[in-house]
């Protein structure tokens, strides 16, 4: 390749960095100061150095151009409701008094308030708080946290970018608040909030900042002619502005589609594109649309939601095609690297060969700064790279790990019997309600009990080896009986046996299956303090053995009540891990499915009479263009009823979601063929139910009454209010009470106080309707 000249010389730079910190640091300081263990004060040093410390391995690692501003105490979208004052009214005085505590009230919710709606930022696994807006909601500026960390920054030395949520994707996220009609559109509220966009960009420009990146990855969502003509405005206003830094407008997660010609035309100095394999299309759209000539493209070549190695021979190609379409061409990976762990070179149990395979946020920083290189001064200065690289590549494909002849045969044989129930619904729960004797609005929970200390020791242990295999599984077989002991004494119907020995829902189950790679310091964030460490699937997929009838058999012996088997259902098993990127996900998430339908058909076995395979990610892993989703929910749905399928009528099988927005999917929900589903529903006061009712689903359901994701005990008469709501969308008959999620995250005497209230509760509205 020929070298460019020095004058457009490419530059490497990041849209965002893993927050946490090499040992979680921001976790353990923000739970401190909820605790009072920590005061502001200090919480506020840790965000510093946290801060510090990613600008400089970024910089010595050859960026560039640094981001700010995509650091956060709790999630970037709650950021941008503080950035621009759209505090809920219920949420001001709390605000007012002390800005941190309001701001985590805003997040969690406090006894006496509710917190903001949580749901999944477009198709990831990352949460953020929606914004509540109406037709009186007044904006005003709060510039202070971006130029803040603009400033320090630029302190240190280092060329950076403020990173700000665009005002068209906040409003497109946006939802009406409480008491406002569901008809109301937040876009039409464009005209207040652009000026307030307006005096945050004189703000940073004003404290040093040349460019400032606005992310607006809404618009590679399908997107009608009136929000085109919105961005159209917003672009042209925000452009004709005197008093701003360069503005550079960014999307990523998909193609731009329809909104590439609107932004290419924007008055704005640079756009920020995807050309990753899912928005492989905008290298297309951009030559058709001629280019973007006199601007900057920053182009997203290395994947930022994967974790596997950058084909830096393929990428070269892509940025050799874009160095005639825009008038500089600038490297970065597709989006934040926020959906990535932080450094795989921390990573002590993977084996050598299979480590090469892999990228964190360290890994993709240099694969960023290496095609930069390759770019500007050409392919012979980074020939030793690319020659790594290309055997990376070829260890991975011959690998005799990601092949299994077995496990292929046996997915390649898979009928359509094999994906239906033996009985239609109406057959088999009139089986099921014979069988499990349950009463009108029965009670249950999702699955998990609180993870104590006590037990994240016991696993601490054993693994230390300070306490002995024997040792550790009395700790597991005292847990499951006070778990068992309580949930009977508080009334509850169908019991579980609380997944003490669990470290996730998807890594417990990744530990035992064929294929997958655990990680020890692979945390990425889901939302707040709570993250996850994702397990990586590289290879073909079975089931060794049995993973949970030993212990669901166990909580069985302890009650004549029912306890439901808990499994993680295939998709969300993909969607919560690193999956390969070798192969079509329908065919991995069948191979899946099979792994758990043995486990399914052991556990009935075994005696189980309720099962429950959780998918939550079925919704977050729809496509964001329509045009996609067809076949995506037909192998998605195939896949849980491969699972599900094998069990006689009178099994009962349960399923659960959470988070998301469900109305999208009510259909697919319909087709998993589930007897029972559970959803989240406390925080969106029962609209989920609403969906149900309006699209006629036929089977039982139970949307929750207690959000879980708040330390707010909610009242029986709370409990009751939403039963009741509940009640208006789906019959008694058909009615099921229980929390929005599991209860891993919340302490015991919270957990105690709430399901106590919701037993009454379900008790209050059973003996309304026994007297109506």
């Amino acid at each position: 390749m020929t070298p460019k000249s020095a004058a457009a010389a490419a530059r490497a730079t990041v849209y965002g960095y893993p927050r946490q910190g090499k040992a979680r640091e921001l976790k353990k300081a923000i739970e401190g100061y909820w605790k009072g263990r920590v005061d502001a004060d200090a919480l506020r040093t840790t965000a510093t150095e946290l801060r510090r410390t990613n600008w400089q391995q970024l910089t010595d690692a050859g960026i560039h151009e640094v981001p700010t501003g995509d650091f956060s105490y709790y999630d970037h979208v709650l950021d941008t409701s503080v950035m621009v004052g759209a505090i809920p009214e219920r949420h001001r005085t709390a605000v007012e008094l002390d800005a941190l505590d309001g701001y985590f009230a805003m997040a969690r919710g406090t006894q006496d308030v509710a917190p903001l709606e949580m749901t999944k930022w477009f198709d990831t696994n990352y949460h953020y708080l929606v914004p509540e807006l109406g037709p009186d909601t007044v904006f005003t500026t709060n510039s202070t946290k971006q130029v803040a960390e603009l400033k320090e920054a630029l302190a240190l030395g280092l060329t950076a970018r403020p990173v700000l949520v665009g005002p068209v994707t906040y409003l497109l996220l946006a939802k009406p608040a409480p008491g406002v009609s569901a008809d109301f559109d937040p876009l039409t509220l464009l005209d207040r909030l652009l000026p307030v966009y307006a005096e945050v960009l004189a703000d940073l420009r004003a404290a040093g900042a040349e460019w400032v990146q606005l992310d607006e990855p809404a618009l590679v969502q399908d997107r009608t002619p009136a929000e085109l003509n919105a961005t159209t405005r917003t672009y042209r206003d925000l452009g004709a502005l005197t008093d701003r830094p360069k503005l550079l407008v960014a999307s990523y997660f998909d193609r731009l589609g329809d909104a590439l010609p609107v932004l290419a035309k924007a008055p704005v100095e640079g756009l920020a594109l995807d050309f990753t394999e899912s928005a492989a299309a905008n290298l297309d759209d951009l030559a058709a649309v001629g280019g973007l000539p006199g601007k900057r493209l920053i182009a997203g070549v290395v994947n930022g939601r994967n974790v596997w190695v950058n084909d830096l021979t393929k990428s070269l190609a892509t940025l050799g095609t874009l160095l005639g379409l825009a008038d500089r061409v600038d490297v970065a990976a597709s989006c934040s690297l926020l959906h990535v762990p932080l450094d795989a070179a921390a990573e002590r149990d993977i084996e050598p060969q299979i480590l090469r395979w892999l990228a964190f946020a360290r890994q993709k920083t240099a694969e960023i700064v290496t095609l930069a290189k390759g770019l500007t001064q050409g392919t012979d200065t980074i020939a030793a790279e690319l020659a790594a690289n290309r055997a990376d590549l070829a260890s991975r494909a011959g690998s005799a790990l990601t092949r299994d002849p077995a496990v292929r045969a046996r997915a390649a044989a898979v009928t359509d019997t094999d994906t239906r129930r033996s009985r239609p619904y109406d057959e088999r729960t009139t089986a099921q309600r014979a069988h499990l004797g349950l009463p009108p609005l029965p009670t249950t929970t999702i699955g998990s009990f609180p993870q104590t200390a006590e037990l994240r020791t016991a696993r601490a242990d054993l693994r230390a080896r300070r306490i002995d295999t024997a040792g550790y599984e009395e700790r597991i077989k005292a847990e499951i009986g006070e778990v068992i002991s309580f949930q009977e004494k508080t009334g509850l119907d169908v019991l579980v046996h609380g997944e003490p020995e669990r470290n996730d829902m998807v890594q417990y189950f990744a530990e035992q299956l064929t294929g997958y790679l655990a990680t020890q310091h692979g945390w990425v964030q889901s939302y707040g303090t709570r993250y996850v460490r994702p397990p990586i699937l590289a290879g073909d997929l079975s089931r060794p053995e049995p993973m949970t009838v030993r212990w669901t058999t166990y909580a069985q012996s302890l009650t004549s009540r029912p306890v439901k088997g808990m499994l993680t259902g295939p998709v969300t098993m993909l969607a919560w891990s690193f999956v390969r990127d070798d192969q079509p996900l329908g065919d991995t998430a069948r191979q899946v499915a099979l792994a758990l339908r043995d486990e399914v058909n052991d556990l009935e076995a075994a005696g189980t009479s309720v099962i429950q395979v959780d998918e939550p990610a079925l919704r977050e892993t729809l496509p964001l263009r329509a045009a996609d989703r067809e076949a995506y929910l037909a192998w998605a749905t195939e896949a849980f009823r491969l699972t599900t399928a094998g069990v006689r009528p009178e099994t009962q099988v349960h399923t659960h979601m959470c988070y998301a927005e469900f109305g999208d999917i009510v259909q697919a929900i319909d087709d998993l063929d589930a007897d029972v589903i559970s959803l989240e529903a406390a925080r969106s006061h029962m609209q989920v139910a609403r969906e149900l009712a309006e699209h006629g689903y036929p089977r039982e359901a139970g949307p929750g009454v207690y959000d879980i994701h708040s330390p707010r005990v909610p009242s029986t008469a709370e409990a009751a209010a939403l039963l009741r709501k509940g009640l208006e969308a789906i019959p008694a008959e058909r009615l099921w009470v229980n929390p929005d999620c599991g209860l891993k995250t919340r302490g015991w005497p919270e957990t105690r106080a709430s399901l106590e209230n919701l037993v009454a509760a379900a008790r209050t509205v059973r003996e309304e309707l026994a007297g109506s």
